[in-house]
């Protein structure tokens, strides 16, 4: 519809000049007042705008955003069942020291050992044990006669410990922080691999307790000035053999630490944070048989650099190897200190990209870097869920990254599951995935110690030796875990120590498993599981043909009371340490298994039939 034409004007009508002179005035008159009027108008109003946009204006309302807190596991209301454990460190023949070669002048190395191992040293079927120690500095004022060495301890099956360390071959100073085990030669002897401040070494088991210094031979030393930490033997290739992943920490020399001059007070040093120091590339060493390996770190893709400044971006002190996309080739999951973690997904060529942002784990949910020490890999909610735990610096929570079947990446569900506040304020180091307590479900234990003697004087909070933490394992789809008491798993495990390595295994042959920890410098601490509960279990042993003969980066799958469980072989576990290669089951209640079923490093799949249960299963590759 068009609007209507405006209409036409209407004609005016004649007036006399006069009376137009008159009706000018008037006009005019009207005008004038109309002026003055819209002059005080407009005062009047300019004033008030003045004023209302100048008016002292009361405190705003604040406005606070509604946050949806993180949905805690409902079944974690369950109380955890009493499971002790006892301090039998001098009974079962531990005679340990580890010496860390302080003598005052505060140097880095000197807080951050050691670890220790679990693994079969004389072939006989039990858990023997390997213990790293330091060195005195080549610069040391009072250097201990004789010298540190590294220590092994026979079993004799029933958890008691013989010092068998003179003529094995681990007898000699090394400046050590940590271990890996591996059969690398194939031949049915887990060998060694110790890694320190210096050139590393690889131990070549001969049988009959005794090990030989093959490192020349075999080319895995790394640099004479690099510090070496966590280390895993892993078949990256899929060729049948171990290669060798090893972690270095930072550019450190005693010159540097002196130059980087840390103090807590502003007047005495102290030991420093990682952030002053370059990062350091790790090592890859691939495996061409006949004892020997070619450094492909490089072209392997594992040497990351710092996108704006082009060194080294990794502070690594952990590692572990797990399947993280169930695609058959097994990738590498590192624990970097102040800087992202990284995730090497292997691309099945001999290569890998690194994925940790993409993936999700690299940094906390705020997108920052944490302080990152043990680290362990499993699928604790006996799903197809896989999560990372990794332990981080003190006033720093847990790590729980997640990643559900069908997800792309891992979301940190610390805080969900009920792990995150109340571990935040202790400094971790080793962390394990373990069911100490038999009833099917992975639980979490850290050990924990801080780095400097006199913390608590700066932070109230803070103390040098600081107790473990127990976190048991709720069950359901959904996780969540429940800080253990003192009053259920005894006070033996919670004795404040300086905390590192941490490593399980079952010592006595009684199905559950057993604990260590290693402190930065002292007596490590071993402790017998003495749960009680009736809870039923199995242990499988596996033996690679094609694959490796340790039949390292295998999954095992067992049903058992409708519960479906699946755990990985996989010994480099924890802080600088590792864990027996036996894995154990936890079977709760259930009388009978349904199913056992091995996925090979080599893509075959085993069907077993369904073994007793309290039972040790050793299994052949066919």
């Amino acid at each position: 519809m068009q609007p209507a034409p405006p209409s036409p004007p209407s004609p005016q009508p004649e007036h006399d000049p006069e009376d137009l002179v008159h009706y000018d005035d008037a006009v005019i008159g009207r005008a004038t007042r109309l002026s003055l009027i819209a002059v005080i108008a407009l005062v009047l109003l300019g004033g008030g705008a003045f004023w209302w946009f100048n008016r002292p204006r009361p405190a705003a309302a604040p406005h606070v955003t509604a946050l949806t807190a993180p949905v805690a596991a409902t079944a974690a209301a369950q109380p955890p069942p009493k499971a002790t454990f006892t301090d039998i460190t001098a009974s079962a023949g531990l005679r340990f020291h580890r010496y860390n070669g302080a003598e005052g002048e505060k140097l880095l190395p000197e807080t951050m050992g050691g670890g220790a191992a679990f693994f079969d040293a004389d072939h006989d079927g039990d858990q023997d044990l390997v213990l790293v120690n330091g060195a005195p500095w080549p610069w040391a004022k009072s250097p201990p006669t004789p010298p540190p060495t590294s220590a092994l301890y026979l079993n004799d099956g029933q958890g008691r410990f013989t010092d068998a360390t003179a003529g094995s071959g681990l007898d000699r100073p090394l400046q050590g922080m940590g271990v890996a085990c591996g059969d690398f030669d194939n031949d049915g002897l887990v060998d060694l691999y110790l890694t320190g401040v210096g050139p590393n070494r690889l131990l070549r088991n001969l049988g009959g307790a005794r090990f030989e210094d093959v490192t020349p031979t075999a080319k895995v030393a790394g640099a004479s000035e690099a510090w070496s930490t966590a280390a895993t033997f892993l078949d990256y290739d899929r060729d049948g053999d171990l290669d060798l992943f090893v972690a270095n920490y930072v550019q450190w020399s005693r010159e540097i630490d002196f130059k980087v001059g840390f103090s807590l007070d502003g007047q005495h040093r102290a030991y420093g944070p990682p952030m002053s120091f370059q990062g350091a590339f790790p090592v890859l060493y691939r495996n061409d048989g006949q004892g020997r390996f070619t450094d492909v770190s490089e072209a392997a893709g594992v040497q990351v650099r710092n996108a704006s400044t082009a060194v080294p971006a990794a502070k690594s002190l952990g590692v572990t190897a797990a399947d993280l996309n169930q695609d058959g080739w097994i990738d590498l999951v590192v624990a970097n200190d102040t800087v992202q973690n990284h995730a090497f997904t292997n691309r099945h060529d001999g290569t890998f990209a690194e994925a940790g942002f993409l993936l999700g784990m690299a940094f906390d949910s705020n997108g920052n870097a944490r302080g990152a020490m043990g680290i362990d890999i499993a699928r604790h909610r006996n799903n197809d869920s896989l999560a990372i735990a990794i332990g981080n610096f003190a006033n720093e929570m847990t790590s729980l990254y997640v990643r559900g079947a069908h997800q792309a990446v891992f979301t940190d569900e610390a805080i969900a599951e009920s792990i995150g506040p109340a571990s935040r304020l202790l400094l971790k180091f080793g962390l394990l995935f373990l069911d100490y307590d038999l009833d099917g479900w992975l639980d979490v234990l850290t050990a924990n110690g801080h780095l400097e003697e006199d913390i608590s004087k700066i932070q109230k909070s803070q103390s040098y030796r600081q107790p473990a933490q127990l976190f048991w394992n709720s069950g359901g789809a959904e996780g969540g875990f429940v800080e253990v008491s003192r009053d259920l798993a005894g006070p033996d495990l919670f004795q404040p120590i300086v905390g590192r390595g941490s490593a399980c295994a079952d010592i006595d042959g009684d199905g559950d498993l057993d604990v260590l920890l290693m402190q930065a410098s002292g007596p490590p601490l071993l402790l017998r599981n003495d749960q009680t509960l009736g809870h039923h279990w199995l242990r499988v042993r596996l033996t690679g043909t094609q694959s490796n003969r340790d039949a390292i980066g295998s999954w095992i799958t067992l049903k058992a009371g409708g519960v479906t469980q699946s755990r990985q072989v996989m010994p480099s576990r924890s802080y600088l340490s590792q864990s027996e290669l036996t894995v154990t089951f936890g079977l709760g209640n259930a009388t009978t298994i349904e199913s056992l079923e091995v996925t090979w490093p080599s893509g075959t799949t085993q069907r077993i039939p369904a073994p007793k249960i309290d039972s040790l299963v050793t299994l052949v590759e066919p």
